[in-house]
């Protein structure tokens, strides 16, 4: 075998077997020349921040954080691709939504190699950067929030605003039926699969609690119950504000959502909205970022919590760090809301709304726009 040969199998080592069982001998050339303009240091930061939705400080804080769990060593047949590399691939891929073909000729690396990469790289993010950018507040900053939040709402006590969002999905091959989207469906006219992906965000939009992955024909309630944040309800010392698709318990606030609401009823439903806006604008700049999250993936359905999950901490780091958003990536988020079947679980919770109601009313604090 002659050594251009050698150095194609080697570097394509991970590349899928041919029909007969064996490597294949030859590979399509392949260049990563744009890598390597794009990961020199005399490389446009704007230019890097539209690849990689971050400046190059934070992916290299990234990079730094994630080194000791995905760093590879060398063999006797190749060198190991480098941990920027290694995160770059994984980001292209969340930020543009792009075939791994395409991620495979704009890296010069095999298709099955970017695929494991970026696999890999979201593990880690979940293992290493999730504990320390995405878990509940302390008391602490807890006590912060609710600061914040009752300067801009009026409303005392609210720790975080949660929402539910739909990530597109192609028809799986097992419990398709679980995963049919039908209000998608029926307003888009054209058939829809999806997962649900549930946050909790703080004041500044950043994710405090996740709840990722259950099948897209359950409602907002449904995937409530089903989350961990539902089971620990107990410790939650705080308002959690949601729209009128969650229903209304001792630690969950909602807007009234009956017929004939008085004015103190439509002056604090304007006032849960703005809370509720924290979350939608959070999930709006999560899809934003990681366009991914937007485009039906060939991803396995095993395979996208983790993802998903990583997109979270990753929208964390860059909103703690204050990584904008491009003005070209805007769009308009809608999710369909339902109607929960027991809106009301708590008699204590529909009086503590009515006297949080009507002390926002009496205190001036409930502008309203209703007439």
């Amino acid at each position: 075998m002659n050594d251009h040969l050698l150095q194609k199998r080697a570097r394509d080592a991970e590349d899928e077997p041919s029909s007969s069982g064996q490597r294949r001998l030859w590979v399509k050339s392949r260049s990563n020349a744009w890598w390597e303009e794009v990961s020199s240091p005399d490389y446009p930061d704007e230019e890097f921040r539209k690849s990689f939705r971050m400046g190059r400080a934070t992916f290299d804080l990234i990079c730094q954080e994630l080194e000791p769990a995905v760093t590879k060593k060398d063999t006797m047949l190749r060198l190991a691709i480098p941990v920027p590399q290694r995160v770059a691939v994984c980001l292209w891929r969340l930020a543009t939504g792009e075939a791994l073909r395409e991620v495979s000729r704009r890296f010069g690396l095999g298709i099955s190699t970017c695929h494991k990469i970026i696999l890999e790289v979201c593990t880690a993010i979940r293992a290493v950067l999730m504990p320390k950018y995405l878990h509940w507040p302390d008391p602490a900053r807890a006590a912060a929030i609710q600061r914040d939040f009752e300067a801009s709402s009026g409303i005392p006590g609210v720790g975080g605003a949660i929402y539910t969002t739909h990530i597109p999905i192609i028809a799986p091959k097992v419990s398709v039926a679980a995963y049919f989207n039908k209000r998608h469906t029926e307003r888009k006219q054209k058939t829809t699969y999806s997962i649900t992906l549930q946050g909790v965000v703080d004041n500044k939009g950043v994710f405090t609690d996740i709840c990722v992955g259950w099948p897209g024909s359950m409602t907002d309630e449904q995937v409530l119950h089903k989350s961990a944040l539902f089971h620990r309800a107990n410790l939650v010392s705080t308002w959690i504000v949601g729209s009128s698709a969650f229903p209304l318990a001792e630690w969950l606030l909602v807007p009234y959502a009956h017929q004939n609401l008085t004015w103190t009823q439509h002056a604090f439903n304007e006032k849960v909205d703005e809370v509720q806006e924290v979350a939608r604008e959070a999930f709006t700049r999560l899809k934003a970022r990681w366009t991914c999250l937007r485009k039906r993936t060939e991803m396995k359905l095993l395979d996208l919590p983790v993802v998903l999950g990583a997109c979270c901490v990753l929208h964390n780091i860059c909103e703690i760090r204050n990584e904008g958003i491009a003005a070209d990536l805007r769009f308009d988020l809608f999710d369909d809301l339902s109607v929960p079947e027991n809106p009301v679980t708590s008699a204590e919770a529909v009086l503590a709304r009515d006297q949080i109601a009507h002390k926002l009313l009496h205190h001036n604090l409930a502008g309203t726009n209703f007439q």
